[in-house]
């Protein structure tokens, strides 16, 4: 299993295509907003020969759903997040706006995944690690195999989500990601929804908000 990461829109928010050898792929909290950043993601998943499978969420804060409409559009995909995230793709436009950024609308989700489930491509799979704190129904997406961790904004290098926002909770985020995150192995990479990676290791070390 392999993972590309884009760095999109004017909120700098992290996309990930997610492959393996059968040449299926996830694409995962698409928020590409321009034009070019749509023609960079289509351009890697043509030169790899790439065929979309599943278009997944970690949440849909608005920085997080910019490029739904076009991959659902481009690659015939259906729109798959936890049920307490509709909400928040109901107030897209509404969140755009806060931030000065102008947000079509954008169609209810197509599937919604629960804790537990596994979402599987190619040969490969994510499993679905509810972690709400952050916005309501927040999750991340492991792999204990490759010991791979994609946070959504659960999880930065060095600090943790904002829950300032509606559904946030300081209370229920931390300890989300005491009891779920960093007793995983200290080896797992952690690709976070914005910024660089880390590991679990380090911010078990390091992460002032956790210590």
């Amino acid at each position: 299993m392999q993972i590309k990461k884009f760095t999109f829109n004017q909120v700098q928010e992290n996309t990930f295509v997610v492959y393996d050898e059968t040449g299926e792929c996830a694409i995962i909290d698409a928020g590409c907003y321009f034009e070019n950043e749509r023609k960079e993601l289509d351009a890697f998943i043509s030169e790899k020969q790439l065929k979309p499978v599943r278009l997944i969420n970690t949440h849909c804060h608005f920085d997080h759903i910019m490029g739904i409409t076009h991959c659902r559009t481009k690659y015939n995909l259906d729109f798959e997040c936890h049920p307490d995230e509709a909400v928040l793709v109901e107030q897209a436009e509404d969140h755009g706006d806060l931030f000065g950024i102008p947000m079509q609308p954008i169609a209810p989700p197509d599937i919604f995944f629960n804790e537990g489930d596994q979402l599987k491509f190619g040969n490969s799979y994510l499993q679905v690690v509810a972690a709400p704190g952050h916005s309501p129904g927040g999750v991340v997406f492991y792999n204990p195999e490759q010991k791979i961790l994609i946070a959504g904004d659960v999880l930065f290098y060095g600090s943790i989500g904002r829950t300032d926002l509606p559904g946030g909770s300081f209370e229920r985020l931390t300890e989300n990601i005491k009891t779920k995150l960093l007793t995983l192995p200290e080896e797992t990479v952690v690709f976070c929804g914005h910024g660089p990676e880390t590991t679990i290791g380090f911010e078990k070390k390091n992460n002032p908000f956790l210590t």
